[in-house]
């Protein structure tokens, strides 16, 4: 693995001294915001962290190498050439092979975090089970990922173009703990909260600091799901933005839309239905996920 890994000096340095890092996916840089907001929110998200005394790793795939800790440069590179690679756990073999360049999902975010050591990483929504799931049987690696791969995800829950309920059950299947932060209904993305209950709800980083070192002595290898919803001055209600996904529903039906492609062209009409107020949401709830997430990485 070392031969395909490459660490950032002071990332590396952090992790060996037990200092606070906490990992960033670049799918979003390079396939979830538009430009030029998209490199704006990745440096913002970092400045972020080293402000709160943390040290930011964001995760991408340049020159046959996991790169763990992009430079500003390596954030630009993906964030605006047109052939970077979305990949996840089956396509990481491939870019590495190939030398494409490629930004990392939730899942293959949290295998290079992993391998480099860090235990906290901090994303806007994890992926899970796809409306219509039942007849396409499309249901993102992310839950995988989390079920095998011990890390803390901090996310304002899983994106609302998602079927939450069916989502919530396949995480519970898996094993994986779902703490709600603050709530005891699990966040919808752009709004606050669902309609579904969560059983497990801590209130601080520090319990979800015990509650993970628990985890790791018990010898388990799922992940934790630290559920932090929108700030509510940024939400979205649930009913207008139900509204927007039926619509863009329909039109992904009419386009023909399937694989990797849905979750972008679904994010795209859903920022055109809002008038923008969507990109604002997306950005907040990301940045809000960062902040808690270098609250965890302290306390650890």
């Amino acid at each position: 693995m070392k031969d395909y890994l490459n660490i950032r000096d002071d990332v590396a340095e952090a992790v060996r001294e037990g200092q606070p890092v906490i990992a960033l996916e670049s799918t979003i840089i390079a396939h979830g915001l538009p430009r030029p907001q998209n490199v704006e929110v990745a440096l913002r998200a970092e400045e972020e962290a080293r402000k709160l005394g943390v040290v930011p790793a964001t995760v991408g795939i340049l020159e046959g190498k996991i790169l763990v800790g992009l430079s500003p440069e390596q954030i630009e590179v993906l964030g605006t050439e047109d052939d970077v690679l979305k990949v996840s756990r089956r396509d990481l073999a491939y870019a590495l092979a190939t030398r494409r360049k490629g930004a990392t999902t939730v899942c293959a975010t949290m295998l290079g975090a992993h391998l480099a050591g860090i235990e906290v990483f901090a994303t806007g929504g994890i992926g899970g089970v796809h409306r219509g799931a039942a007849e396409s049987f499309d249901i993102s690696a992310d839950l995988l990922e989390l079920s095998r791969t011990p890390l803390i995800v901090v996310s304002a829950g899983a994106k609302a173009i998602l079927d939450l309920p069916k989502t919530l059950e396949f995480l519970e299947t898996l094993g994986v703990p779902v703490l709600g932060y603050g709530t005891s209904l699990f966040p919808a993305f752009y709004s606050t909260g669902s309609e579904l209950p969560l059983d497990l709800v801590v209130d601080s980083p520090e319990e979800v600091a015990v509650l993970y070192r628990v985890q790791r002595s018990l010898g388990f290898e799922q992940g934790l799901l630290v559920a932090n919803p929108v700030p509510r001055r940024y939400e979205i209600p649930r009913e207008t933005m139900e509204a927007y996904l039926q619509a863009a529903l329909k039109e992904l039906d009419r386009a023909g839309v399937t694989g990797k492609d849905v979750t972008p062209f679904l994010l795209a009409k859903v920022l055109e239905l809002s008038g923008g107020k969507s990109l604002k949401t997306n950005i907040e709830l990301l940045l809000n996920n960062v902040r808690l997430a270098c609250g965890i990485a302290r306390s650890l």
